[in-house]
This record gives structure tokens, sequence and C-alpha cells, in this order.
């Protein structure tokens, strides 16, 4: 099989590069604007970031392997219990895993900045990983298509291998093109409803209201349940999009409302704990 015929348009290797500058240098500036603009640790954004790591790329992973293990891979097909399940797992696990680590990991700087910069780590590792990388991948499987070098990625595959690599790849030469243009956007969206969802989880916490956590498991669960079906049965990119913008600048409004009409609770703790020190005089 002559894997050198197949070359990616530039049109398309343009949509990958900027999806994937947003992927991996947006996170990364929000982090530093936040920092600067709040002086939020930045100890905080790595908590966040290992948050994601741990709970849903290492636990959630494990539980769907037990999963497909117990009743096949088949019944990922069925699309009540794809969204559903799929949904609350999402859900569960990142919600809780924020909740856990606030609860445990961060009780001497549970304050509404240090939920916004964690917030940050957590959709910001997330694009970094999921799509920053997945789309440096995917550049540089382009320029070698481009230079006719195809070849050298099928070198030592059989028949069957080569097949298969020829189906996965094929978007990047018969597109959609609007998948790779859409992929940053939407990491813009994910990033955004993550550090609303760690606001929520901090409120949570701070105000003892277990309440919030499952509201924030419930909304993240919503918003993956409902995007799958859209997807499985509209079939239709631009309406899922646009679904997920929605669902999220909602959020976003509600979060900003909230996080305003908080009172400066980092000072608050300071002035109190002067108030009671030892010494002070009443």
């Amino acid at each position: 099989m002559d894997f050198s015929k197949y070359t990616v348009p530039g049109s398309t290797v343009t949509a990958i590069t900027v999806s994937m500058m947003i992927s991996i240098l947006l996170p990364i500036a929000l982090m530093i604007i936040w920092r600067v603009k709040s002086k939020a640790k930045i100890a905080t954004f790595f908590i966040g970031a290992a948050t994601f790591v741990v709970f849903a790329m290492i636990l959630e992973s494990i539980q769907h392997n037990i999963v497909v293990k117990i009743m096949g891979q088949e019944a990922f097909t069925k699309l009540p219990f794809y969204a559903i399940y799929g949904g609350l797992a999402a859900g569960i696990y990142e919600e809780v895993g924020r909740f856990i680590v606030m609860k445990l990991f961060m009780k001497k700087n549970l304050f509404k900045k240090e939920a916004i910069m964690f917030g940050i780590g957590h959709g910001g590792i997330e694009s970094i990983l999921i799509v920053g990388f997945t789309y440096i991948s995917n550049l540089m499987i382009a320029f070698l298509l481009t230079a006719g070098q195809g070849n050298l990625l099928i070198r030592g595959m059989n028949s069957d291998m080569q097949m298969q690599l020829i189906t996965q790849l094929s978007p990047l030469w018969n597109g959609p093109e609007s998948t790779f243009w859409l992929a940053g956007p939407e990491r813009i969206m994910a990033i955004s409803f993550h550090i609303c969802m760690s606001y929520f989880v901090y409120r949570a916490v701070k105000d003892k209201k277990i309440s919030i956590l499952f509201l924030a498991i419930f909304l993240h669960a919503a918003m993956d349940g409902v995007m799958l079906v859209i997807q499985r049965l509209l079939k239709n990119q631009f309406i899922t999009e646009a679904f997920i913008a929605l669902f999220t600048v909602v959020i976003v409004v509600i979060t900003v409302k909230w996080y305003r009409s908080e009172k400066n609770d980092e000072s608050l703790a300071v002035s109190e704990a002067a108030t009671y020190s030892p010494g002070v005089q009443q």
C-alpha cells in the first residue's frame, strides 16, 4: 500500500495549528493572568491539574474498563445507557474529585480566587493532554504526508494494521475540516465550564452544603449526557458545539454573579484572625 499518495490540505494544517495553540497556550495564559490579577497560588493550578489526571484519567478509566468487561463493548452502542452512564461517570468522578481534594488538601487556601485557579488547572490539563498533544501528533503526521513521507507511518505494519491506520487518519485528508477548527473554541468552553464547576464545588466545601456538590454533578452529567445524545442522533457538530456554548454561557453568567456577590473571604479571614488573636484587646 502506497501511503505517500495521501496529502493534507493547507487549510486543515492551519486549523490543526490554531486549535493546538489554543489548547496548549490558553491554560498557560490564564494561569499567568489570574496569578497577576488575583495573586492566587500557582501551586493551586497544579493541584487542579493533578485532580483531573487522578480522578478522570486514571480512576474513571479503570471503572470504564471494568464496566466494559462486565457488560461488553456493545453496551456503549446503546444510546440511553451510553449517555446516562457517560454523563454520570464524568460528573461524579470529576466533581467528587474536586470536593475531596479541596476538603483534604486546601483547607488553608480555600478562597474563591484559589477556586478559580484550581479550575484553570483542571480544565487546562484536560485541554493540553486530550486536544493539545493529540493535535501535535496530527500536525506531525500532516507534515509527513505533505512531504510525501507517509510510508514511514506504515513501515513494519501488515495490511490489516495499515487499513486501520488509514481509517483512523482519513479525517486529515477527507475532512470535515470544521472538526479541527472547532476543537479550539470547544476547549475554551470546556475550560470555562471547569472553572465554574470548581467554584461550585468550592462553595459546597466552604459553605458545608453537600447539595451544591450534587448540583455540580448534575450539571456536569447533564452537559455531557445531552451532548452525547445530540452527537449520536443529529450527527451535526455545529449543533453539538452550539449546545455546549449555550450551556456554558449560562453557567458562566451564574458563576460570575455568585463570585462577585461573595465577600472577600481571604481578607475577612485575616481580619477575624487578628480580632480574636490572643493579646488583642476587644
